[in-house]
């Protein structure tokens, strides 16, 4: 047991540690939630990880996302990620892909990837359902992070599944699509029950006259990274207890 794990290896012994390193997860989605799933995956010794992102760091990212240091602002998220997890850990099988997951390349990107367990992270509602059903078609266990925007309270974060979530705009969205895709609401989530604090009025988003105007939440430093932290301490628990079966 490496120094670097002797923490983690008191909790979970030399098999769990032996165990995590074995597995494979896929994140998708590197911003607040995203990046804190990395960070702790990396972190309790997961051996290899796939992250993906299509966007860059941007000076807006500061106030929330881990990715986002002065040194990676311009950089794209998935290669600055996947640096800052080489880092943690330099033993780790890092496959960091700059690029979108759509109806194109979804389902061969997952069949293809052997993976133990995805984590949802992404902000579009389109993806994330696309994302989620075919991982449910597939047979490959799958959890999703809900709306972290507009909310200040910690204390009402929980896990639960999907379809018992309430006061999450995302959510709504989310189940509608799963239902006409045919796919189970009943899988796990991250989410807040907080009533949100109302977003700016919706604006053009960047110089493309082809994107939707959209309404920007407001965030907190604090709030996306426990949906993240809390999504991975989930994932984790739910691996080594089935490991234990």
């Amino acid at each position: 047991m490496s120094q670097a794990q002797e923490r983690t290896g008191i909790l979970i012994g030399e098999t769990g540690l032996d165990y995590l390193a074995g597995l494979h997860l896929l994140v998708v989605g590197l911003g607040g939630v995203g990046g804190a799933v990395v960070e702790a995956v990396a972190r309790a010794g997961v051996g290899r990880l796939t992250i993906v992102d299509h966007d860059s760091v941007g000076l807006s990212n500061m106030n929330r996302q881990l990715v986002c240091t002065h040194s990676t602002i311009g950089q794209d998220k998935a290669a600055a990620m996947g640096a800052r997890v080489v880092d943690i850990n330099p033993d780790v099988e890092l496959n960091a892909h700059v690029g979108f997951l759509g109806y194109e390349n979804m389902e061969s990107f997952l069949a293809a990837g052997d993976f133990d367990y995805v984590i949802d992270c992404i902000d579009s509602v389109a993806c994330k359902s696309l994302l989620v059903a075919t991982c449910q078609k597939l047979g490959i266990p799958v959890a999703s992070s809900l709306g972290a925007g507009g909310r200040l309270d910690v204390t009402k974060a929980e896990i639960t599944t999907l379809d018992k979530t309430y006061n999450c705009g995302l959510a709504v969205n989310l189940r509608r699509k799963l239902r006409r895709a045919g796919a189970s609401l009943d899988y796990p989530v991250v989410f807040s029950g907080e009533f949100p604090i109302k977003p700016l009025p919706q604006e053009p988003v960047g110089s493309d006259p082809n994107r939707l105007p959209r309404a920007v939440n407001g965030t907190i430093s604090y709030m996306p990274n426990l949906f993240g932290f809390m999504l991975a301490g989930f994932v984790i628990k739910q691996l080594l207890d089935k490991q234990e079966k």
